[in-house]
């Protein structure tokens, strides 16, 4: 598994993170981002990749699951 870590990154860079790990079109990856915007957009941008999403938080982090479909 992939896993991008994009804590204290702002928009756009955690989903430019993102879409460097999805090129090489992985089964699974993890994204860990820290605020609501990056949060927001890369699911938005997962999702339209054909990846479902499964969001989960803990201690003020967001770690966003991302299972190709």
């Amino acid at each position: 598994m992939i896993i991008v870590d994009a804590k204290g990154l702002s928009c756009p860079q955690p989903v430019i993170e993102t879409k460097k790990a999805l090129s090489s079109r992985p089964e699974e990856a993890a994204v860990i981002v820290d605020n609501i915007a990056a949060r927001e957009n890369v699911s938005r941008y997962a999702n339209a990749m054909g990846y479902d999403i499964d969001v989960s938080f803990d201690n003020g982090q967001t770690r966003i699951l991302l299972k190709r479909r």
